[in-house]
Order: structure tokens, then sequence, then C-alpha cells
């Protein structure tokens, strides 16, 4: 992954990061240092499995601290202003329907890092997501996920 890609976020999901980052930084830091340091304190470091779990969940915590600074430093908030429901785009609710069931369902199109499909938002870099930019109300559009293809009509767009 490229170090100056935009990482595209509202401003809660910059929120969000903020507070992961420092509870990794000040709370979880402090327990692998206490766990590596109990470790220690019992003997032969060759053979103290604790001591290597211990060691590995520390790397584990640094690669993900490291992850976070470099998200937040690359983060761009959407301005919500500037957004518009006149086609599909980021941040956007989309009624659909499934032309070949007929079941109606709802998405928010989110940045990547902020999907959880059961709340209803999916990441901009999905397949139904990507298969819906751009379009308008009204339009029936045909999305190839991995079970097959779906054909949606999109019945809403909203903020």
């Amino acid at each position: 992954m490229s170090e100056n890609k935009p990482v595209y976020v509202t401003k809660e999901g910059l929120e969000k990061m903020k507070k992961e980052l420092e509870y990794l930084m000040t709370v979880e830091r402090k327990r692998i240092s206490k766990q590596i340091a109990e470790a220690r304190d019992k003997g032969d470091l060759s053979e103290n499995a604790e001591y290597d779990a211990a060691k590995e969940a520390q790397a584990l915590l640094e690669t993900r601290i490291a992850e976070l600074q470099r998200r937040i430093q690359n983060s761009r908030v959407l301005d919500e202003r500037n957004l518009n429901a006149d086609t599909v785009n980021l941040m956007n609710k989309v009624k659909l329907k499934n032309l070949k069931t007929g079941q109606i369902v709802q998405y928010q199109i989110v940045p990547e890092n902020e999907s959880d499909f059961k709340s209803g938002k999916i990441a901009v870099t999905t397949p139904i997501a990507k298969g819906l930019l751009g379009h308008k109300k009204g339009d029936k559009v045909k999305i190839r996920v991995p079970a097959g293809e779906i054909e949606f009509e999109i019945l809403e767009i909203s903020l």
C-alpha cells in the first residue's frame, strides 16, 4: 500500500481511529510490557513460551499502531456539505430492489475502513458499491458478485 495514498474518512471515522490509537499506545503497550517483564522474570528466555508470546503480541501491536498512525496522517475527511443525492457516490444511502427476488435492501457506501455490513455500511471497494457508483435513481444495474450476477433497481438515493 502506498505511503501517501489518501484515506477518505468521515469525521466520526477519524475520531474512532484516533481513540483506538490512543488506547493502544497508553493501555495496551503498558499491558504487553508488563507481560514481557513478568515472563522475563521466570528465567531462561530460550524456552519461555510466555515470553515468546508476549514479544509476538508486542510486534503485532506495534504494527497496528504504525498502520493507524499512517492512516490518520493520510486521512482526508469528507465534507458532507459537498455531497449530493443526484447520483450514487461515497457516503450516500442507496435503497435497492433485487429484480430477481424482489427483496429491498438499503446500503450506505462508506470508506473501506468504516464498513460494517451488519449495520448496512458497505465499503466503496466492494463489487456492489463499485457497480452502483455514478448511477441515478431508477437505473437498473447488473453487478457481478462472487455468487454470480445480480440486477438491482435503484429506488432511492439519500445522504
